[in-house]
Formats: structure tokens, C-alpha cells, sequence
């Protein structure tokens, strides 16, 4: 048996669950999960692993009506991640009714060359008698290869996913080492895990109008880590929100990300967070790097 590899791009509307889903699939938290929609910006890759078979997936961002500069990068780099992939991984939150964002993803695909394989997601939650409704409406429009029934966030059906993905994969050697997990640097992951603490705790205090920048990293001879990061904001009024009272909600977010990333680079952290108010922070070009997105106008 020879070894296979191949690129498999998740794409879906927002809050479908794909983030969720490729960490189930590669075993361990690779990208960031949040109740909101709309939380995934960067490409980040996750690496899974399946006997012979190595299966790079592109976590896509969710696709939606851009209407900033960033939400048209999000949505370009979505569709870019699905070019030339081996299989197109279409999730669909079976939970919830196909609105318009959910519709503007499927007239997306209908006509896209890539094969497809169609998943439906929060089986869990779902009616049994409208999914088998919308599983056979979109098998008829999408001709899917395969569709799967899953529950990403027990792991439900995932098992059979990848054993199906990692049997379609092409021959060919493996692009990435046994060991490694994503094509993220440590340096976007920590402002990943300090961002999916923004969305956790504050919820809908505040907007998607916030970003985090890695600005100095050091590595200490006692093996720790110095993190010193910025939370970008675009006004004023939402200084007070992120720092909370006395900067209790500012400490809050602190802890639990410092305990996110030191657990995943596996050694102590000195995390150090700034609230720095940008009002153009989504018009710079080097922030658009850091995360993985192209600038465009």
C-alpha cells in the first residue's frame, strides 16, 4: 500500500460547524470555535491522519455577503481554498433551515469541478424526518460522491469521514512530518486562542470589529515564553467592554488564554494584553499578513 496525500477544502456557510469539524478530524483543536458565525478568518491548515494517508485540510472562512475589505478577503480566500482541491468538503448545518448564506455557498459549488463530498452536521440537534428531507434535496442538486451524517462536536460519524477521505486521497508522499498538526505558526495560533477568548466571553458586547496583533515574542532561557499582544479596536466605547470593570474582563481573557497557549506550545507563558483603539485597523495591510488573508481592494 502506498502512500496517498491530498488537500481537502471545507467550505460552508458560517457557523455551520467546520471548525469543529476539522478538529475532530485531526484529533486535536487546530482551529479556533465559537458560537458566533463568522469567527474563522485565516486559512489555517489542519493536518489529519489516516493509516497511510495524510489529509491537509483548508478550514476555510464561512461564506457570507462581503461588505469590508476584510469580509471580502475572508470570502476570496473561502473560495480560493476550494482551487484545485481533491474534494470539496460542503458543511451543512442540518440543524438549521438553508437560509440565504447557506444558499449563496451551494450556487457556489453546483457549478465548481472539484468533487464533492456533502456533510451534514448537528445530526445531533436535528429532526430526523427534515433530514432525510434536505439529505435527499441536496444529494439530487449537488451529486455528491458520498454524504455523511455527523455530529462534529461528540465525534459522531467522523470516524467514517475520514476513512472515506482518506481512501480518495491521491498517491503521492506526504507534504508534512507524522507530527505536525497545522500550517499555522505558533505566532497565529496565540492570537487565534487570545481571539476565541474575545468572542467567548464577551459574546455580542462586542462586534466583529476587533483583532489581535502579536507584537514581541521571546523566548526566556528558563524555557518559558514572553507574549506581549495587542486587541485592536475600532472605537473608544468598546475599551470599556473589553477591559471590563476595575480590568477584570481584560485579566479574565488574559488567563484563559495564556492557559490556551501555553497548553499548546506545552511550556509556561507570560501573556501581556494591550486595548489599543484602531479605528482603521481592518485597512492594514501588515495585519492582513499576520492572519493569512490577502489585501485586496
Amino acid at each position: 500500500m502506498s502512500d496517498r496525500c491530498g488537500l481537502v477544502a471545507v467550505l460552508g456557510a458560517p457557523n455551520a460547524g467546520k471548525s469543529t469539524l476539522v478538529n475532530a478530524l485531526v484529533g486535536q483543536k487546530v482551529a479556533i470555535v465559537s458560537p458566533k458565525a463568522q469567527t474563522t478568518r485565516a486559512r489555517l491548515m489542519g493536518i489529519a491522519i489516516e493509516d497511510r494517508s495524510q489529509i491537509l485540510l483548508v478550514d476555510t472562512p464561512g461564506i457570507f455577503a462581503p461588505r469590508r475589505r476584510l469580509d471580502r478577503a475572508m470570502v476570496k480566500a473561502a473560495w480560493e481554498g476550494a482551487e484545485s482541491a481533491d474534494r470539496v468538503l460542503l458543511v451543512v448545518d442540518a440543524a438549521a433551515k438553508l437560509g440565504a448564506r447557506a444558499e449563496m455557498v451551494l450556487e457556489g459549488v453546483e457549478n465548481r469541478p472539484e468533487p464533492r463530498i456533502l456533510v451534514l452536521n448537528k445530526v445531533d440537534i436535528a429532526n430526523k424526518g427534515d433530514l432525510l428531507k434536505l439529505a435527499t434535496e441536496l444529494s439530487a442538486r449537488l451529486s455528491p460522491e458520498q454524504v455523511f451524517m455527523v455530529a462534529a462536536t461528540s465525534g459522531d460519524g467522523v470516524a467514517d469521514l475520514k476513512r472515506h477521505l482518506a481512501g480518495v486521497m491521491p498517491d503521492g508522499p506526504w507534504h508534512y512530518p507524522e507530527d505536525q498538526l497545522s500550517d499555522a505558526t505558533d505566532r497565529m495560533v496565540a492570537a487565534e486562542l487570545t481571539r476565541e477568548q474575545l468572542y467567548l466571553q464577551l459574546h455580542a458586547e462586542l462586534p466583529y470589529s476587533s483583532a489581535v496583533e502579536t507584537e514581541k515574542w521571546e523566548e526566556r532561557k528558563d524555557g518559558s515564553t514572553v507574549i506581549h499582544q495587542q486587541i485592536l479596536i475600532e472605537r473608544d466605547s468598546q475599551k470599556a467592554i473589553v477591559l471590563g470593570k476595575g480590568g477584570s474582563r481584560l485579566k479574565e481573557i488574559g488567563a484563559r488564554a495564556r492557559e490556551a497557549i501555553g497548553e499548546h506550545l506545552g511550556r509556561k507563558v507570560h501573556l501581556f494584553l494591550h486595548v489599543k483603539v484602531a479605528p482603521r485597523w481592518s485597512e492594514d495591510r501588515s495585519l492582513y499578513q499576520d492572519i493569512g488573508l490577502e489585501w485586496s481592494n
